[in-house]
């Protein structure tokens, strides 16, 4: 998972729970709110109300004895004031019930407070119906519920934001540094602008690991170069002798034959050395990709020169390449060598009386070139590392071959940018798909 969609739904999950807490909560705050206004307006009542029986006297209520009382429409609200015992002392605001005359029975929040008048005490009450508390409680829980919405779209919204702008350097890092890269061959340093310390460090250190690892390949390179150009000469100076030695007259029929078995080590020496010599050129591109050739042409002209193989273990070939397929920009001897190598394999891993079929077909904005056979496969843990020089495999020796064949056919599609797919199961046969990007063939 991406790690800027990780962000994403972190920050999405932390809103998630605020919002149920706040369905949780939300109930009881707004019960509290509701509570704690209706309280504080029944204090303003009763302090107005105290204000009024000072100014004006307590006959404004209350007139030879009997007590005050009065209800709103709807009995939402009520007031009554009563002349009680001397001793008896109250004031609290809390929950009361009161039961009317109709028979009904309503709950209030009900304020009550003695005060003294005249040597006389007095109770107040007055009350505000809960149900009223109730439908003003459900808009305000409404109306939070909405801003509480409003307010974690506009957060995610802003992480996204942000999270994209925090991220952006690392994105380019990867995108100019790692996948844009084309490996073992580096760009030059360029530094990504970010504010961000740790960006900063892993920009630079990545930058110092591409430069060891470039450094290391080109050693490499310069190695498998020297040392392919330095064999060559003892090489050939060996056979020039051993060449020299079958004209003498006297030498016995033993000794030819261990000379014979002495070329042929030297001839396989020699094929490895030719083989590294031609890895190392094409990948420091010392080829030029100037050529034009038909694509059918190509493959025929591979089956012309390996034909008597296929015929030595009678197996059947045949090419379905379109006639109007033009391979442009792509280095002829290359592109020779790497079928030859594909078909060649095919050939020696293959049964007698087996079968080679090439293939071409028109992709999305692609070309495949596919060379199949039936057979002897590829181990499925194998597949990861054919295309390792310095791996060979179990078939490679049986078939005394150098394992080297593969390498190339890799060296040479990664130097025309020609993408390669494997498919092969054991005892059955494998399929070797070549992806050309449509820069690479011309349709006439």
């Amino acid at each position: 998972m991406r790690l800027r969609t990780k962000l994403t739904l972190f920050n999405a999950i932390s809103k998630l729970v605020i919002v149920v807490l706040f369905v949780l909560l939300v109930p009881v705050l707004i019960k509290n709110i509701s509570s704690n206004y209706v309280d504080s307006k029944l204090i303003k009542q009763k302090n107005k109300l105290l204000q009024i029986v000072k100014s004006h006297g307590i006959e404004t209520y209350i007139e030879n004895g009997e007590a005050y009382g009065s209800y709103l429409p709807l009995k939402e609200e009520f007031i009554s004031l009563d002349e009680v015992d001397p001793h008896y002392f109250l004031d609290t605001i809390k929950l009361g019930k009161r039961l009317f005359s109709e028979g009904d029975t309503l709950e209030y929040r009900i304020l009550s407070h003695t005060f003294k008048v005249k040597n006389k005490n007095y109770l107040l009450e007055i009350g505000k119906s809960v149900d009223t508390l109730d439908e003003t409680s459900i808009p305000l829980q409404n109306i939070a519920f909405q801003v509480l919405l409003g307010m974690i779209l506009l957060t995610i919204l802003a992480d996204q934001f942000y999270s994209n702008y925090v991220l952006k350097p690392l994105r380019l890092i990867i995108k100019t540094k790692l996948v844009g890269q084309k490996f073992p061959n580096f760009n030059s340093y360029r530094k990504v602008r970010t504010t961000t310390t740790d960006f900063e460090y892993l920009d630079i250190s990545i930058h110092k690991m591409m430069e060891t690892i470039a450094d290391k390949f080109q050693k490499e390179r310069e190695f498998i170069s020297n040392a392919s150009h330095e064999l060559m000469t003892p090489i050939s100076i060996l056979q020039s002798k051993i060449e020299n030695m079958f004209e003498e007259e006297d030498i016995s029929d033993d000794l030819k034959v261990r000379l014979i078995e002495m070329q042929k080590i030297l001839n396989r020496l020699k094929s490895i050395t030719k083989t590294l010599l031609l890895i190392s050129q094409i990948e420091n591109e010392q080829f030029l990709k100037e050529d034009k050739v038909p694509a059918a042409e190509l493959l025929q002209d591979v089956y012309d020169e390996i034909s008597i193989r296929l015929q030595d273990k009678n197996i059947g070939y045949s090419i379905d390449i379109p006639e109007n397929w033009d391979l442009v920009n792509v280095n002829k001897f290359l592109l020779f060598n790497l079928f030859f190598n594909l078909i060649n394999n095919a050939i020696k891993y293959n049964n007698e009386g087996g079968y080679i079929k090439v293939t071409g077909m028109a992709g999305h904005n692609n070309f495949i070139i596919s060379i199949a056979d039936n057979g002897i496969g590829i181990d499925a843990e194998a597949i990861p590392f054919i295309f390792n020089r310095f791996k060979k495999f179990r078939q490679s020796l049986q078939q005394d071959s150098f394992g080297l064949g593969l390498p190339i056919v890799k060296s040479i599609a990664t130097f025309h940018d020609i993408d390669m797919e494997v498919i092969s199961v054991k005892d059955i046969g494998s399929t070797f798909k070549l992806i050309f990007p449509a820069t690479l063939i011309v349709v006439h």
